[in-house]
């Protein structure tokens, strides 16, 4: 107890050194090359300056190749603290990438130079996903400097690619460097939560994002029986894509919503009179599916609607996946779980719950290599909007739950 309170202490006196570090982090603009950036190389140096000067010297780095950025390559860095034993390590995966500002004139302060106020900081990447990144190196910063061995190994893990797929970041080292990770290290991701920090995201429903591209024949608005009406069979098709919450509607409360989801979103411009009967027309669906659904019996479901659209309208629809994932959950009592937990409960007084997203993290290519995993933290959820901001004392307060998970027997 009294090495956490040492630890603890430290924590609580390094706001501004957290601070400090933002700053820095925030002053690199680490964007994928999608989003007309030249990658998270210039942060990731600047990290691991950062993390050299300050103790923290067992390195490795773990690099894809990308010929689309001046480097050639998108880094992923392993920073290691040794700890007294080696049933497992605990692993912090945090992301260098951030997403482009948006419009300039919804910012109240300059995106990439931090803004400090009313124990707020302001700047694009202050939370998504810097936040969890500084509590990471904290918590590791309060072993280094107070020249206290953590019970069990620490692993910060700097990403790439995470706002744009992960092919450079966590699907690469899944895929290439698998080995890096035990089979029963406790690994926790701070790309996501709540405000109180209660929630544990064991799950994920499966992504399943659509384009449908409906050709038919183009005609005057005055003569539709001369045409087949893309629009119109498009319109049919995306009654029939969301009514498929009807079949496959059974419910996990671990969701909110706790339902499946096939929504239409996307649409592309077809004509560009309203007197003509458009002959091809392209619309996406944004579909969110509960993982006791496989994408195989959606897909199945799928290809009977979009006959029925095709022979009721005479026209041709191609069906395109923009995306597709699913992964299998981390069991509510998985070692990460329970450790998590007692964390909380232990440091904050938190009884923590077990939740399931909607949205898609690199969890998902954790899980489906045999790793349960949790994303977790304590955060507003500003991440991707104009004046982005992170709490100071949420940064200080997610550093001393790892920090307590660290130094636990």
């Amino acid at each position: 107890m009294e090495e956490f309170d040492a630890l603890k202490d430290f924590l609580e006196s390094s706001g501004k050194d957290m601070v400090e570090l933002e700053r820095l982090l925030t002053s690199k603009q680490a964007l994928a090359p999608e989003s007309g950036g030249d990658g998270e190389l210039e942060k990731l140096t600047a990290l691991e300056d950062y993390l050299k000067k300050n103790g923290i010297t067992r390195l490795e780095r773990y690099d894809a190749k990308d010929s689309r950025v001046s480097s050639g390559i998108r880094p992923n860095l392993v920073a290691t603290i040794p700890g007294n034993r080696d049933d497992y390590s605990i692993w912090l995966c945090a992301h260098l990438d951030v997403v482009p500002t948006g419009a300039m004139k919804l910012w109240e302060s300059d995106p990439w130079t931090l803004v400090e106020k009313d124990g707020r900081i302001y700047g694009r990447g202050v939370e998504d996903n810097q936040q969890g990144l500084v509590s990471a190196v904290f918590a590791a910063f309060a072993f280094v400097k107070q020249h206290i061995i953590p019970e069990h190994t620490i692993k910060l893990l700097f990403m790439a690619d995470e706002e744009c797929g992960s092919a450079y970041g966590m699907q690469y080292l899944v895929r290439e460097h698998l080995d890096i990770f035990g089979k029963n290290d406790r690994i926790l991701i701070p790309d996501g939560g709540d405000a109180n920090g209660e929630t544990i995201e064991i799950a994920e429903k499966n992504i399943f994002w659509l384009r449908f591209r409906t050709v038919g024949k183009q005609a005057h608005g005055s003569r539709p029986d001369q045409g087949r009406n893309a629009a119109l069979a498009a319109c049919e098709l995306a009654l029939k894509v969301n009514a498929m919450e009807q079949v496959f509607d059974k419910e996990n409360p671990l969701f909110d919503p706790p339902r499946s989801t096939f929504q239409p979103t996307m649409r592309e411009a077809n004509v560009s009179s309203v007197n003509i009967i458009p002959g091809e027309d392209v619309m996406y669906a944004d579909c969110r599916i509960n993982p006791c659904y496989s994408l195989d019996d959606v897909r199945k479901e799928l290809d009977k609607r979009v006959k029925d659209v095709e022979d009721k309208y005479s026209v041709k629809i191609e069906v395109s996946e923009v995306q597709a994932e699913s992964s299998r959950p981390t069991p509510q009592d998985a070692p990460v779980v329970k450790d998590l937990s007692d964390a909380l409960k232990a440091v904050h007084g938190i009884a923590a719950r077990c939740v399931g997203i909607g949205g898609g993290t690199v969890g998902a290519y954790l899980r489906n290599a045999g790793l349960d995993c949790v994303v977790w933290s304590s955060l507003d959820e500003t991440a991707h909007q104009p004046n982005e901001y992170a709490i100071i004392s949420n940064i200080i307060k997610d550093a001393e739950t790892i920090a307590y998970m660290a130094s636990r027997p």
